[in-house]
């Protein structure tokens, strides 16, 4: 199996559309790799503010760090070999570099296609996909900046709407189960454990 890696630059999420300038080749670029692997391919990604030891610990992309101070990222790997840095690979050459240019089967799917239907996403969805995130992250900055940007791109009111009740659905399920979790606790009383981390007697929680 081809397996690709990519090496981010530092990033609070590799998805593109967080924060109060999104960036739409990251979003393009994480479908383009979702595509990659309904086509066979093991793709792995590394975040350098979050994952540096993975740097580190390769040889080729910790040399393109230190000559270039970070400017030499993003960097793609092919089965470890260097195909690709300083920018992010456009799906077609993703293709051309795992070998996809096959005539027959899932190798011959067209650019634009995912499992052979044709993509839907594109700058409005991505705000619709923000603003869900936004809601996600408690981001009240990120919200405002993305409704005003959804309103730019004339996204209707209703689909903002339903975007913002699925999100907040989304996000309640967590704090329902809690609260479930809590009455089904105190509904008797239960023998008292030595930490919430498992700690002994006295040593209180986090």
């Amino acid at each position: 199996m081809i397996k690709i890696e990519v090496f981010d630059p530092p990033l609070c999420c590799s998805t593109g559309v967080c924060g109060p300038d999104p960036d739409a080749r990251l979003a393009i670029f994480a479908a383009d790799l979702n595509w990659l692997e309904t086509q066979g391919v093991e793709v792995r990604r590394y975040n350098l503010a979050q994952e540096p030891a993975a740097f580190t610990a390769n040889p080729l992309v910790r040399e393109i760090v230190e000559m270039t101070g970070g400017d030499g990222l993003p960097v793609v790997t092919i089965d470890g070999r260097v195909a690709s840095q300083g920018a992010y690979p456009s799906r077609e050459r993703l293709r051309e570099l795992a070998g996809l240019d096959g005539s027959t089967g899932a190798q011959s799917a067209p650019p634009a296609a995912v499992s052979g239907q044709p993509t839907i996403f594109n700058e409005r969805i991505a705000e619709l996909v923000a603003l869900a995130a936004s809601i996600a992250s408690n981001c009240e900055p990120c919200f405002r900046y993305h409704h005003g940007k959804a309103v730019e791109l004339g996204l209707a009111r209703e689909d903002m709407i339903r975007t913002v009740e699925v999100a907040l659905r989304v996000k309640e399920q967590p704090a329902q189960a809690m609260v479930r979790l809590a009455q089904k606790s105190l509904a008797a009383p239960a023998a008292r454990p030595g930490g919430c981390c498992g700690a002994g007697e006295g040593s209180g929680c986090c």
